[in-house]
């Protein structure tokens, strides 16, 4: 099958839908499929082998520029694939976090209007490049914020397109009016187009066939899985350690460091507590530097900074030995996770979870066996869960050794790539039973 699976630069950070869509599309290479991985906005980034598409298409310098001055729209197109030069949307995603939620909603808006917004040229070279050169049997969109691209991919490629369900939410939640209700319009119309949606748990499936008004029964659920090459070796504990709670996501307010942070500080003040510390690692933008220095003076304020350490851990080698240094992990997030890819690498390594009951975690925990729940928001039940995973060692072994086992036969990705191709393949047998001989 030759699968054309459009992705989202995330603006030169770690991105769990990067990082996710890349997986998905070597795992389907392993298995014989021509995948090919095709970046918009800007390059993705990795901490694995990037297998993406060099060229960039709907470049975040043209699809910018073209937003805030009309004569942009007319450029050749010789001069565009000049502003769409990996190496130059690398260095100006660093100047995106400068761009204010108005004129995000304001670009996002156009781009979902597709071949009737500013961007329509963008979009008939991506459809008209899929049309003559990749001819693929199915089209993928990685989220519906590209599902502006659904009538002309569709009109010229004349193959089924599907759009993944990843997280669209957490954006559109966060514009300002009037361009989130615009948004959303545009998205559910263009969701009735779409032929499919694939979700990454049934919660989220569920969550969004309200959110869009897509009818559940359209919404397939292939779970993450990750690629477990370098994953599972021998913990690297320093001898003598103490007791050691790590957190490894995005250092953002999303992803609930702070509820960690305070829960870390209730754990400390209760009475018998054995020796424990609090590590962290994982990306940190510009734009959340302010949130992680305030996190920092507090942790100092209350006398927890010997407690307290911040890994960098740049590539993949150095984020496991950072997974494997940890007993236990917690990514208390402030909204509904729908992927979770955090967990399912700390299991994989020997490292059972604490998370919060929503999202993902539940599904994720219960088939897994790999760890606690506690109120989501809650620093006080997360505080009573790291403690009980801390002095029940017999409960902790156990919920290591199943989420380890259950990862590395389930939730791998081999078995997502092989459920995905079944989903895919209800598509394209259905489009060639109804064309004309």
């Amino acid at each position: 099958m030759k699968i054309a699976y459009i992705t989202a630069g995330a603006g030169g950070m770690f991105c769990g839908s990067c990082l996710h869509d890349n997986t998905l599309a070597a795992a389907l290479h392993k298995l014989g499929h021509d995948a090919l991985l095709i970046p918009t906005y800007t390059p993705i980034r990795t901490d694995e082998e990037n297998v993406s598409e060099k060229r960039i298409f709907l470049g975040g310098i043209n699809v910018y520029l073209e937003q805030k001055l009309s004569l942009f729209q007319y450029l050749p197109r010789f001069l565009k694939r000049l502003l769409d030069i990996p190496a130059l949307l690398r260095w100006a995603a660093g100047f995106a976090v400068q761009i204010d939620a108005k004129k995000l909603g304001e670009l996002a808006v156009s781009v979902l209007k597709g071949e009737h917004g500013n961007q329509r040229k963008d979009i008939e070279d991506l459809a008209g490049w899929l049309a003559s050169e990749v001819k693929p049997d199915i089209v993928n969109l990685t989220n519906v914020l590209l599902s502006g691209l659904v009538h002309e991919i569709k009109a010229r490629v004349r193959v089924p397109v599907l759009c993944s369900l990843q997280g669209d939410d957490v954006f559109l939640d966060s514009l300002p009016e009037p361009y989130r209700g615009q948004a959303m319009q545009l998205i559910r119309e263009h969701c009735r187009e779409a032929d499919g949606f694939i979700a990454t748990c049934n919660d989220y499936a569920d969550y969004m066939a309200e959110y869009f008004t897509i009818p559940r029964e359209r919404i397939h659920v292939v779970y993450p899985g990750i690629n477990l090459a370098g994953h599972g070796g021998s913990r690297t504990r320093e001898e003598n350690a103490p007791f050691t709670i790590g957190y490894f996501a995005r250092i953002c307010p999303e992803k609930g460091l702070h509820i960690l942070v305070e829960a870390f500080r209730i754990l400390k003040q209760m009475p018998d507590l054995p020796p424990c510390r609090l590590r962290v690692s994982g990306w940190l933008g510009a734009n959340n530097s302010a949130y992680y220095e305030d996190l920092k003076k507090k942790i100092n304020q209350w006398g927890l900074a010997d407690h307290f350490e911040c890994v960098e851990s740049p590539d993949h080698e150095s984020k496991v030995r950072f997974l494997q240094s940890l007993d236990v992990l917690s990514v208390p997030t402030t909204y509904r996770e729908p992927k979770g890819l955090y967990i399912l690498e700390a299991l994989a390594n020997g490292v059972p979870v604490v998370q919060p009951r929503h999202g993902s975690f539940p599904e994720l925990i219960e088939a897994t066996g790999g760890g606690l729940l506690v109120e989501p928001e809650n620093p006080h039940d997360l505080a009573d869960g790291l403690r009980r995973m801390m002095e029940d060692k017999p409960l902790r072994e156990r919920h290591t050794q199943q989420g380890k086992e259950a990862v590395h036969s389930r939730f791998h990705a081999g078995e997502m790539a092989r459920q995905t191709v079944n989903a895919y393949e209800r598509y394209v047998r259905s489009l060639v039973s109804t064309d004309p001989v």
